[in-house]
């Protein structure tokens, strides 16, 4: 593994569960999410979401989350938008039976609001104009699919910032 999922060795995935059983299965399917083809990262994604990101939320969700921003963050990730759709997802999912792990995951997930402004803001594509003829760029504002990451961080920013749920404090006043 390189830089990309590495701190993934740390957690201590046999001890945490998601939907189906043991997590341990969960760094393989994000090192798929990271490295996989087209039809194989979206199988991984998929499974991550049945997984960890419906309701109920479980004690893997919010040891995943971290990972799921790495991977947003991360311009050869062929899926960003659905990996920021899938921590939206996990922003409105909980588990009554199990607050701490709700208010865990959204924790998890509100922490990296930093990272979803910076996706939100990245400038649009005529502000980077693109050579006829001339490959993309991966990451490059002008890159197919960073319209989809823009409007999918935007999305989850307005999450974060109104997010309230029985589980999760109240967040102190943003000043404007």
């Amino acid at each position: 593994m390189g830089t990309v999922l590495g701190a993934m060795r740390n957690v201590r995935w046999h001890e945490l569960q998601h939907a189906y059983g043991s997590a341990s299965q969960v760094p393989g399917v994000l090192s798929r999410i990271a490295w996989g083809d087209a039809p194989t990262s979206d199988e991984a994604l998929s499974d991550l979401e049945r997984w960890i990101g419906t309701p109920p939320v479980f004690d893997s969700t919010a040891a995943t989350v971290p990972f799921l921003w790495e991977l947003a963050a991360t311009d050869t990730v062929r899926d960003r938008a659905g990996v920021l759709d899938l921590l939206a997802t996990i922003l409105a999912a909980g588990n009554p039976e199990h607050p701490a792990w709700t208010r865990a995951a959204h924790d998890a997930v509100t922490g990296g609001r930093a990272t979803a402004a910076r996706l939100a803001a990245t400038p649009e594509a005529q502000d980077a104009p693109h050579v006829p003829g001339a490959p993309h760029a991966p990451g490059a504002p002008h890159a197919p699919g960073a319209q989809a990451v823009r409007t999918a961080a935007a999305r989850l920013l307005t999450a974060i910032d109104r997010h309230a749920c029985p589980a999760c404090p109240a967040p102190p006043p943003r000043e404007a």
